[in-house]
């Protein structure tokens, strides 16, 4: 057994340890070998239901119900695990005979009876599914998989084991596993754990956060998330079904909720400022959720001025079976509050036309003018009032306290509370239940960092001079090519338009964003544009659409009516009602303003390479979560709480490549054009106590230099212990291996790749965020020069090593926007010629053109015929492995013909032409096995061909077998429990007329792994 794997088994036992040792789980065994492992572990479960006084027949009749939903293969995971989910949090409704009361089986013991559960771990659980899979640690809770643990050693990242994780939930693997799991788990001892739930994608993957003396963070993460109560906790409180996702809390809205559970429990009013983008919607669905469960007569009311909040509280109570009545107007809200039939209501403040800020006192007098005489509201009232930093909040908290003095009020907050606001606040709500400010969550990786930059677009409207200067130091970092093809289009720019009007000069700005920048350029990520009216949103939407930018469209309060045009028409031309009349309803085409806002808000969010560009004043400023919206542009007064609720529109995470949100300001909001101090808590912010902003945006050229210099160093550091000269063998020896025979060592150093991969990613796009730049970075033309060939050196080891490797076959989706930075700022020509790989991968090319193909290769592989020679050899191993499955027989011959192909080079027993001759033909024989081998006629199937390569070459067996097989096969076999069944035993049935009976079982299970590797069964 390798190091490598004692490295990381010893961290398993460790882990085991924990749990049992600590944590008091019972260990149920190493399960490896186990035969029949499941998520529902029955004798476990009905052992827990047995002890808890329930009867056999309750029993029997619980556990079908709780089977037939969780084996139902028929449904989506997240559908399944939904109604699995309702089982374990609501207990399962049986009768134990015909005739008889309805009972409850509680398949978890919660609250004070939790101490009756049994909590136990199994380790190596092998699970039977498409293909088998074995999760590291499975937590069992009476016998029901609730959670799973995937560990990696030090080296090797995090990311790995949840990307595990989520293979294993695809279908092609063991779903079905999946259907009880509620916490999904990966760590290391570096990193610490990261846990999310079913299909959390990778970015959503949480860690957790809390104070504790224990220093090994993956250690101290498990006492903390698994402790028993807290696990517990966590699945019955800390669970919602959202809109078609499944979500778990993060660390400040646990907290958050209990600390506002300690508040109700005492009766104390008070607010939770959890900062923009970090989950306040739920936090308001749980800690609702808990006052419904734990106070008597308990009913909430949710009050808030944002529409997109409103319908969003709706769908997220939908999804923890919880009815929410929306109020339809002041007098609604009086009936509903006198009557008991809803305890959960919702109230929407109307907002004043075109204002962010709501109708607080129209909405008071609507509520005032429909009280009753006498009027009480019926139950314990909870108020939920979202946005309550809003001046006049003190108002609504005093009119509302009026109405229902025995309420007990809580304000919710994303943005600080002003300076001249807080002390009132405070006095009015009460004190911080819980706080989350900004930099904790950048620093938690919940939002992004903001970057920062005002730019002087009026220093360039004077003469066709300095606009051609404007064009060179926008397009100083790119390359000939690149900047070449810019400067076509910027010619035709030129020409459309004569005034050099401000508004041109921004939109032409954001254009050259659009071809420069990476995010906007690969469309995978989109801008929003802040205007100060409607009118200049039309004129700039018109402006766009003449330079043949189409991609973008305008959202705001407008309605275009007949009635706005009454009396302009003057004879005159367009006044500006007119225009933006004309310009809105051209815009707009058939559809409804509020249709055609729809239709755009959702291809912003889902398609952003259609829409790239949204145009605004004051709406979708507030509460409109679009993850690939990566820059904002503000040409409009702005400050405080609209500023700040603005600017957290790009604060969202979306993929590897959304790294910062870019905060672009023409109107030099923090006058930092004027200082040579770029402070960023004064100025527009200045409404705020300095403390409660610090952190919130960050020069974005310094911040560019920070980056670039951390990932140059980064890199280095990487490739340091790389033997000297570092030429291209060498790297490809320290990434992949010393000796292409031996195939372990390709996968060992995967960790030192993949790490390679990330860290050239990240070079580049710090080097392509400030190549435009570098001297306003401070850096002269000497480390310029420098920074560049850095770059082009390490893009280049980066391929070489892909190729050497075969990885670029797997990390074609990895990096998405790779190829659009290195065509623009580094070279064009390199990347054109590496083209044909991505619809061939290079054993493919080889088959297809034979020793040429290999001068599609870069030029560093060309030129050393041992990194050439092992490139080819390390790919064709990479297929032997992935292919041997299907046929395990004739690729161990393929292997072993490898081998001895790789020690004749070595030994340099032939020369080096007649070794890639020889080595072409290997790959045309791993591709093509039929040309290979001279099978029977009859056997004219890939399929048919592996059932005689590994059964002795017996032709009439493997025909007999084919036949069975086909007949008894039915649509979609593969997983499904009684349909693989059949296959089995037609396979068992056939062997046993040939071979020895004590062979047959051990024969079927062989030659059924190989069946259900045959695409055509």
């Amino acid at each position: 057994m390798s190091t490598v794997g004692q490295r990381e088994r010893a961290t398993q036992n460790r882990v085991v340890r924990l749990f049992t040792k600590q944590l008091g789980y019972r260990y149920l065994g190493n399960w490896r070998d186990r035969v029949g492992n499941s998520n529902i572990e029955e004798q476990l479960l009905r052992a827990s239901l047995e002890q808890r006084g329930y009867s056999k027949d309750l029993i029997e009749r619980a556990l079908y119900e709780l089977n037939k939903v969780a084996k139902d293969q028929n449904r989506s995971l997240y559908d399944i695990n939904r109604e699995v989910y309702d089982f374990l949090r609501y207990g399962v409704k049986v009768k134990a005979d015909v005739g008889e009361n309805t009972q409850t089986v509680w398949l978890i013991a919660w609250g004070k009876d939790a101490h009756k559960n049994d909590f136990a771990i199994a380790e190596e659980v092998t699970i039977k599914g498409e293909n088998t899979k074995r999760p590291d640690i499975v937590l069992y809770v009476n016998g029901i998989a609730l959670g799973v643990l995937e560990l990696k050693r030090s080296i090797v990242s995090v990311s790995e084991g949840i990307r595990q994780n989520l293979a294993n939930q695809k279908k092609l693997f063991i779903r079905p596993f999946f259907t009880t799991m509620q916490l999904i788990m990966a760590g290391n001892d570096t990193e610490g754990l990261r846990y999310g739930t079913i299909e959390t994608s990778e970015k959503y993957y949480l860690t957790w956060k809390e104070e504790s003396q224990v220093e090994n963070l993956l250690d101290r993460h498990l006492l903390q998330l698994c402790e028993k109560q807290r696990f517990l906790e966590l699945i019955h409180d800390f669970i919602v079904f959202d809109a078609g996702v499944k979500k778990l809390c993060r660390h400040n809205q646990y907290f958050g909720v209990r600390a506002a559970q300690e508040r109700v429990r005492q009766r104390e009013g008070g607010i939770i400022w959890h900062t923009q983008g970090s989950g306040k919607s739920l936090t308001m669905v749980w800690l609702a959720k808990w006052i419904r469960e734990h106070r008597t007569d308990a009913r909430v009311l949710i009050i808030t001025d944002r529409t997109e909040l409103d319908e969003q509280i709706e769908k997220v109570f939908k999804g923890v079976n919880e009815e929410i009545y929306r109020t339809k107007s002041g007098k609604d809200l009086i009936t509903q509050l006198n009557e008991t039939t809803h305890w959960l209501l919702c109230s929407l403040i109307h907002k004043f036309a075109g204002k962010e800020e709501g109708d607080v006192r129209g909405y008071i007098e609507d509520i005032q003018k429909n009280l009753p005489p006498g009027f009480k509201a019926k139950g314990d009232l909870y108020v939920f009032v979202d946005e309550c930093h809003r001046t006049q909040s003190g108002d609504l908290h005093e009119a509302m306290k009026a109405i229902l003095p025995n309420a007990m009020f809580i304000g919710f907050t994303g943005t600080p509370l002003l300076k001249s606001d807080k002390k009132r606040s405070i006095e009015v709500f009460g004190p911080y239940i819980h706080t989350y400010k900004y930099d904790q969550a950048v620093k938690d990786n919940v939002v992004l960092d903001l970057r920062y930059e005002a730019r002087d677009i009026d220093q360039h409207l004077v003469s066709p001079k300095k606009i051609d200067q404007w064009f060179e130091a926008k397009t100083s970092g790119l390359n000939d090519v690149a900047r070449a093809q810019l400067k076509q289009k910027w010619g035709t720019m030129q020409k459309i338009y004569s005034s050099r009007e401000r508004l041109s000069m921004i939109v032409d700005d954001i254009i050259f964003d659009m071809e420069t920048q990476d995010r906007l350029k690969s469309g995978r990520g989109n801008a929003m544009l802040v205007t100060d009216s409607i009118y200049q949103a039309c004129k700039v939407y018109e402006m766009f659409i003449e330079r043949g930018f189409d991609k973008c469209a305008i959202v705001t309060s407008y309605k275009p009516s007949p009635a706005d045009i009454k009396g302009e028409e003057t004879g005159e031309g367009y006044t500006e009602k007119l225009k933006q009349y004309e310009i809105y309803n051209k815009m707009l085409g058939n559809k409804t303003p509020e249709a055609f806002e729809k239709e755009v808000k959702k291809k912003f969010v889902d398609d952003p390479g259609q829409l790239k560009l949204l145009i605004v004043v004051d709406k979708l400023l507030t509460g409109f979560d679009a993850p690939p919206a990566t820059y904002l542009y503000i040409d409009k007064q702005m400050r405080d709480h609209g500023l700040f609720q603005a600017i957290c529109r790009v604060n969202r995470l979306d993929g590897e490549d959304k790294q910062y949100g870019f905060i672009v300001d023409y109107k030099d909001l923090f006058k930092s054009l004027q200082r040579s101090v770029h402070e960023y808590t004064s100025g527009a912010l200045d409404g705020y106590d300095k403390e409660d902003v610090e952190g919130l945006l960050s020069d974005r050229v310094e911040k560019g230099r920070e980056r670039l210099e951390d990932a140059r160093e980064a890199i280095k550091a990487l490739c340091e212990p790389v033997t000297l000269p570092k030429e291209t063998l060498d790297y490809i020896r320290y990434f992949c291996g010393k000796d292409t025979a031996n195939p372990e060592e390709l996968k060992e150093n995967e960790p030192k790749r993949i790490m390679l991969y990330k860290l050239t990613a990240a070079l580049i796009r710090a080097y392509a965020n400030l190549a435009n730049e570098m001297p306003k970075a401070g850096y002269s033309p000497q480390e310029i020069e420098e920074i560049k060939r850095e770059v082009d050196y390490y893009e280049k080891v980066r391929i070489e090593v892909k190729m050497a490797s075969g990885d670029y076959i797997d990390l074609k989706v990895y990096e998405p926007a790779m190829r659009h930075l290195i065509d623009t700022y580094i070279r064009a020509k390199e990347s054109e010629k590496l083209s044909v790989f991505d619809d061939l991968t290079l054993v493919q090319l080889i088959v297809e053109q034979g020793v040429n193909g290999l001068e599609s290769l870069p030029e560093g592989l060309r030129k050393n015929k041992e990194a050439m020679a092992e490139t080819i050899e390390n790919n064709l191993r990479r297929v032997i492995i992935d292919e041997r499955p299907t046929n395990p027989m004739y690729y161990d011959k393929m292997s072993e013909l490898l081998d001895t192909l790789i020690k004749e080079r070595q030994s340099q027993a032939r020369d080096y032409q007649e070794y890639l001759e020889r080595i072409a033909d290997l790959v045309r024989q791993v591709q093509q096995p039929a040309s290979a081998s001279a099978y029977p006629p009859s056997l004219n199937t890939r399929a048919k061909q592996a059932l005689y390569d590994n059964l002795g070459k017996n032709e009439q067996l493997a025909i007999e077998l084919d036949t069975a097989i086909k007949r008894t096969k039915k649509d979609s076999w593969r997983g499904n429990i009684m349909k693989e069944r059949e296959v089995r035993n037609a396979i068992r049935n056939t062997l046993s007329n040939e071979i020895e009976k004590d062979q047959v079982e051990r024969e079927t299970i062989r030659i059924f792994d190989i069946v259900k590797k045959q695409n055509e069964y």
